[in-house]
């Protein structure tokens, strides 16, 4: 069973890891250039653009499960049919987002009530960023199809080939051409554009075929697009949930000023550092969980679940160490602000708290979506972030940005709780037991 994960969990560490890097570069490259502004302009417009692009990760969630559920009852045709069927709810949810991008840009700057500086640079970096979006979406319902077929490799090949090209481009057009934050920008746009064109390229290679196997019936079978919908609304309102937390930790630190943005964007990078860690893990869950599902292996569904969470410590225990040695030097990579460095340590103990609160959650989500529990996975979320708005208001007043972190932290916490008590019940009721 570890060779079965860690063939799937390994190469989706390496993609995850390409993930966290590039943002670390982009921060990096901005932190460099002498205006603090361009920090927050990427945190800002970065987080608008993820909170869109978030709302929609039901996408790579739902066909990763259902693909894995198919090659595990070894149903062809069903494979064939849930990509395409993937993709074309991807490009409508395009159109959503370029219909909703100008209102939720306008609504959130307003509310953080951003200097004119950082408000002129982030919009300027959401404007540009947004037209990946095609690209994007597509990718989510490729990535999830892919890990549904236990093949993590070509994620992994798709995402470095992705960030390989947009480091080169954001080196080149800010160092080399000097085109400062636009710089920046283009080289993600580039890249992202570039990564589809790998993925298509990858995906005819292998899996050509398959191609006979497509049915424009089947693509649009309403009882399979009807199933296809309500798992996606499902983890929707999960995803919606994630993305409101996140988005909101963001604003929250606007709100406090300059300073607490940057410190609060900066430390994040670790909670986004070990998320990549733990979702390759998560993905394995996805892939072996959906599999095992679907072939009604009982057995090795609930030994799979038992290794991973072996794992899961296993990742505790070593960013937990590093977290407590090493989070000053990782700030000094990303920064030469010592204002912002030396702001950061009275939050350095939430920061070593990550991984305890953490972990169970992102391994629950991938077995979850992998046995398609959507309503464990929304129990769980709306739950955890309830609590999230409960404590941050009742903290915010006394305890400040302690209470912001706080808040993150028990809402981490709380969704590995629930969803470990509603798995539990689930397998039980259905006797799937060893």
């Amino acid at each position: 069973m570890n060779k079965r994960i860690l063939k799937i969990a390994l190469p989706a560490i390496a993609t995850n890891i390409t993930i966290p890097l590039l943002s670390l570069v982009d921060l990096a490259i901005a932190g460099h250039l002498g205006d603090k502004s361009f920090i927050c302009a990427i945190s800002v417009g970065g987080t608008l653009i993820n909170m869109l692009y978030w709302t929609f990760g039901f996408l790579r969630m739902s066909t990763s499960g259902l693909t894995a559920q198919a090659f595990g009852a070894q149903d062809s045709p069903s494979i064939a049919n849930i990509l395409p069927r993937s993709i074309v709810i991807s490009l409508l949810a395009c159109l959503l987002i370029f219909l909703l991008k100008t209102p939720i840009q306008y609504l959130s700057f307003n509310y953080m009530k951003l200097t004119p500086e950082v408000a002129q640079s982030a919009a300027y970096y959401f404007s540009i960023c947004i037209l990946g979006a095609p690209a994007v979406m597509t990718l989510y319902s490729i990535k999830g199809w892919l890990i549904g077929m236990q093949n993590s490799l070509y994620p992994m090949i798709i995402a470095i080939s992705i960030n390989v090209i947009n480091i080169i481009c954001s080196f080149l057009f800010v160092y080399g051409f000097n085109w400062g934050l636009t710089g920046i920008v283009l080289g993600t746009l580039f890249s992202q554009y570039c990564g589809l064109l790998i993925a298509i390229l990858l995906w005819k290679h292998k899996y050509s075929n398959l191609i006979p196997l497509i049915d424009k019936k089947q693509i649009f079978n309403a009882n399979k697009f009807k199933h296809f919908t309500k798992i996606n609304g499902g983890i929707a309102i999960r995803t919606l949930c994630l993305t409101a937390v996140t988005t909101f930790f963001t604003l929250a630190g606007a709100k406090q000023g300059t300073t607490l943005l940057a410190v609060n964007t900066l430390l994040i990078q670790l909670f986004s550092i070990f998320s990549y860690f733990t979702d390759g893990f998560a993905y394995a869950g996805e892939a072996l969980c959906g599999r095992y599902l679907g072939a009604k292996d009982y057995t090795n569904l609930n030994k799979s679940i038992r290794y991973l969470f072996i794992w899961g410590w296993s990742l505790v225990l070593v960013f937990t160490i590093a977290y407590i040695f090493f989070t000053q030097e990782f700030l000094h990579i990303l920064t030469n602000d010592n204002t912002i460095i030396e702001a950061s340590t009275e939050y350095h103990i939430w920061v070593i708290a990550i991984p305890i609160c953490g972990f169970s959650a992102f391994l629950w989500d991938g077995i979850m979506v992998g046995t398609t529990m959507v309503k464990g996975m929304v129990t769980a979320m709306i739950c955890a972030t309830l609590l999230f708005f409960s404590l941050y208001n009742i903290l915010i007043e006394t305890i400040q940005n302690n209470g912001l972190w706080i808040a993150f932290l028990s809402y981490l916490g709380t969704r590995g709780i629930v969803q470990a008590i509603y798995f539990k019940l689930k397998m039980a009721a259905n006797r799937l037991d060893d």
